[in-house]
């Protein structure tokens, strides 16, 4: 796994709730054993006519969002299945960071992502950030119509928008998330690094069969 870098990128927005991982990646593109060509299938059913060619009316289809590479959706996004092709599809089409709001409060909150859609993101690499719902319009509001960048940097965990009326937001991220994701290491790259011990724990716990 490459460690996250600050970069700045193409925002392209889907204003929806709830997507699902069946939308993301559909299931008759799971069949595959490979961990690769998964791009051109993300949202798949919405971002294709029936004769197979681009759908104009798509969101991320139009021509200010080509090369994206921040994605920005409604809340939920991810639930369904556990399927981790789904992250897979995102980061191969091109995406960096995907952001969504969280809503509600303390008591009743409705997350920006899945769970289990968020853990895979970060085991592979794929920065998912919540933001404010109130934020998250702002920046729906800021990409209307116009081809709009946004730098992310997971270091000082921010989103600077730019543009005439330039906005910085900040996002929260656990500690232990953040490090594994600067430094490019999944849970195997985790354990790697302390594979001298686990050698020497083996070597002392090495049981002979009679």
């Amino acid at each position: 796994m490459e460690p996250f870098k600050t970069f700045r990128g193409v925002v392209a927005t889907l204003e929806r709730a709830n997507i699902d991982t069946d939308q993301i990646i559909p299931k008759q593109f799971l069949k595959s054993i490979e961990r690769t060509g998964f791009g051109p299938a993300l949202f798949f059913d919405w971002r294709y006519g029936k004769d197979g060619t681009p759908d104009p009316a798509f969101e991320l289809n139009a021509p200010i969002r080509a090369g994206a590479s921040v994605l920005v959706t409604g809340n939920n996004f991810g639930c369904g299945s556990s399927r981790e092709h789904a992250v897979w599809a995102v980061q191969q089409d091109g995406f960096k960071a995907v952001i969504a709001p969280w809503r509600g409060d303390a008591a009743k909150r409705i997350p920006g992502f899945a769970d289990i859609f968020k853990n895979n993101s970060y085991g592979n690499g794929l920065l998912a950030i919540e933001l404010a719902a109130d934020e998250v319009q702002w920046i729906f509001s800021a990409a209307k119509n116009r081809r709009l960048e946004a730098t992310v940097d997971l270091a000082a965990q921010t989103v600077t928008v730019h543009g005439n009326h330039e906005r910085t937001f900040r996002f929260d991220v656990a500690p232990d998330v953040k490090d594994k994701l600067l430094n490019g290491q999944d849970a195997i790259g985790l354990t790697l690094a302390h594979e001298a011990e686990i050698a020497a724990f083996e070597a002392r716990h090495d049981v002979q069969m009679p």
